[in-house]
């Protein structure tokens, strides 16, 4: 099997949204709607064990307050406040406050140049994917993905394995003619299940999850000017960055 396809996960992966993107915006909607909800950022990094925002929200008040999760309320309020969330975490993109993370772009740019194809599969909404892949590669960068898989799009979501075949499904190909690319344990347990090899890149939330079963764990994708650090062990042949070469040596890896 060749290496034909990448497979990217949105939040942590491409960029660190969560701390500074996701989190605040968050704390703003909260406040817009007269909430005295405040997510500090210790407090945030144990609700990113559950994925999905809705779900993130529900877990919270079914834990914290359960006279208001039980409201009557409450149902029509979770999407309503996770929409004022998505504005919010849109304009904080907008203003340049999230930027891709290193050598992400590069790898991107790498891949179409090279004819690999590219797809997303990821929890948050299409709205944050189109709003973080427009402020930071222009409005044409929708276009470089052939699925992106985003949000509801499945019952189920990371650490389940639906997102992941939902996008092998749209591409029409072999999980094995792929790789994978997540930030966080949830994240990897759902490509592992889906049959993918898959390439780690942490963030200060997830630096510390387990990652057995990864291909490679990395701090970040890396820049020429800007080395990696590897965090699992593996040879890397000498490698600095990710590329095109170092992606398909992961890849042959049995």
């Amino acid at each position: 099997m060749s290496l034909q396809a990448l497979i990217f996960d949105v939040d942590g992966t491409l960029a660190d949204t969560e701390r500074d993107g996701h989190r605040v915006a968050f704390n703003r909607a909260f406040a817009e709607i007269g909430l005295d909800w405040v997510w500090d950022e210790d407090l945030y990094a144990g609700l990113l064990q559950v994925t999905g925002g809705k779900e993130r929200i529900r877990h919270y008040a079914q834990n914290h307050h359960q006279d208001l999760a039980a409201s009557k309320s409450f149902a029509e309020m979770v999407p309503r406040l996770h929409a004022l969330k998505t504005r919010h975490y849109t304009v904080l993109l907008e203003s340049g406050a999230i930027p891709l993370r290193p050598g992400v772009e590069r790898l991107l740019r790498e891949a179409r140049e090279h004819g690999l194809r590219l797809a997303i599969a990821t929890t948050t909404t299409p709205g944050n994917v189109e709003a973080l892949l427009s402020y930071t590669l222009g409005g044409e960068a929708m276009g470089w993905f052939e699925v992106i898989a985003a949000g509801d799009i499945v019952p189920k979501k990371k650490p389940a394995a639906d997102i992941y075949h939902y996008v092998l499904a749209g591409m029409n190909i072999s999980a094995g003619d792929c790789l994978a690319f997540e930030d966080s344990g949830p994240g990897l347990r759902s490509s592992l299940a889906a049959g993918l090899k898959t390439v780690i890149t942490v963030n200060g939330y997830t630096r510390d999850q387990d990652f057995q079963g990864s291909t490679i764990v990395l701090d970040h994708m890396g820049e020429p000017d800007c080395p990696f650090s590897v965090l699992s062990p593996h040879t890397v042949n000498g490698h600095q960055y990710l590329d095109i070469k170092m992606l398909q040596e992961l890849h042959s890896i049995s």
